[in-house]
């Protein structure tokens, strides 16, 4: 493992075996328990660095594929990487492009060598291969990056799904062999769909790449919430002890806990600010639609217990008026309550396992309104 990385476990749950733990990075720190909000294009949408700061964020991710594609990752390089392109000095993770190659753009053709795509912008061809992922990624300089992997639906045959499962390991060991910079850290994605016997095969065969972290892919692609979960508990007993553990574009506030309860230390989505823009935001009360008539003459602010920037200066009347008026402010607002909202339920998360009462967290949390957010 690189001197530039390290985790440790800091105190585990005796109810419920969840960890906090500490993974040291060359842009600082992080406690995990942790989400991460989602900034695709090198911006949390909307959201300035000094915004996220005072959500208390304390690592964000961007994505390989939209960066690749525009403005170009020789041109961050060029700006001295991703932290320095947009002002932002704490950990960034990247992702490979993989779920994007395969779900955004029109798919040419699979091969062992690599994606044959069209760009979403302007049906342009491109190649990416495990090689191409990692140049990319080294270009960004993301403290974190991830592996190229074949990411398949849900329904997907046992077949198919073991297929695109080897893939992703031969892709691995290229991606492996070709990371050349140690202030990174890569992490290997587990596969195999929804097939218990297949995850559990990947995932043995997947962690011995692993240095200092180990992500869970293709999960939260359609399928019921319960099937992810007993996918995670069924992988739990084979996770490493010693590095953190990704799930990987999943953070409903109900998965959030439901994830962190079977030994995920990382989670991600695009979740908060998506609903934001369209006018809904997470409270403690169950989720808020900030549009609708009845919150017109509500002069209270979106959640009482919450004291994040929007929450201690907004009423619901004002940003129902900014939503429906189609003020940018409305969005801006709600995307910053959103992300500080699910970063404080981690933080409670994180304080429910030093005091050993994350179970009984849990159990008051799914018979509260916020399980429904």
């Amino acid at each position: 493992m690189s001197k530039n990385f390290d985790y440790k476990v800091i105190h585990t749950c005796k109810q419920t075996g969840a960890r906090v733990g500490e993974l040291t990075t060359p842009h600082g720190k992080i406690i995990t328990p942790v989400f991460m909000p989602v900034g695709t294009q090198a911006t949390v949408k909307s959201l300035s660095p000094n915004e996220l700061n005072d959500a208390r964020a304390s690592i964000i991710l961007s994505n390989t594929y939209h960066l690749y594609m525009r403005p170009g990752h020789k041109l961050v390089e060029k700006a001295g990487g991703l932290h320095k392109f947009m002002a932002w000095d704490k950990p960034i993770l990247t992702d490979s492009g993989g779920f994007q190659v395969f779900s955004l753009a029109e798919l040419n053709k699979i091969t062992d060598d690599g994606v044959t795509f069209r760009s979403h912008l302007d049906g342009s061809k491109h190649l990416f291969t495990p090689e191409k992922a990692m140049e990319i990624q080294e270009s960004l300089g993301a403290d974190i990056i991830m592996a190229f992997d074949q990411c398949t639906k849900y329904g997907t045959s046992h077949k198919d799904a073991r297929a695109a499962m080897e893939r992703t390991l031969a892709w691995l060991e290229r991606c492996v062999d070709y990371k050349s910079r140690d202030d990174q850290v890569l992490f290997p994605i587990v596969q195999g769909n929804m097939y218990k016997d297949l995850r559990i095969e990947s995932l043995k065969r997947t962690v011995e790449f692993a240095e200092c972290g180990i992500a869970i892919g293709g999960l939260s692609v359609g399928e019921p919430k319960e099937i992810m979960y007993e996918l995670l508990d069924e992988m739990r007993p084979h996770l490493p002890e010693n590095m953190p553990r990704y799930l990987m574009g999943v953070g409903s506030p109900d998965c959030l806990v439901e994830g962190f309860l079977r030994g995920i230390d990382m989670m991600d989505c695009v979740l908060p600010t998506r609903i934001a823009r369209n006018g809904t935001a997470f409270s403690s009360k169950g989720r808020i639609v900030v549009r609708n008539a009845a919150y017109k003459e509500d002069f209270s602010p979106l959640d009482d217990s919450c004291d994040c920037y929007c929450c201690r200066n907004y009423s619901k009347a004002y940003l129902r008026h900014l939503i429906n008026a189609d003020e940018i402010l409305g969005g801006r607002m709600l995307s910053l309550h959103n992300i500080s909202y699910l970063i404080r339920l981690t933080e409670r998360i994180r304080e429910a396992i030093l005091a050993d009462r994350f179970g009984d967290f849990c159990e008051e949390f799914r018979n509260s309104p916020e399980y429904k957010n």
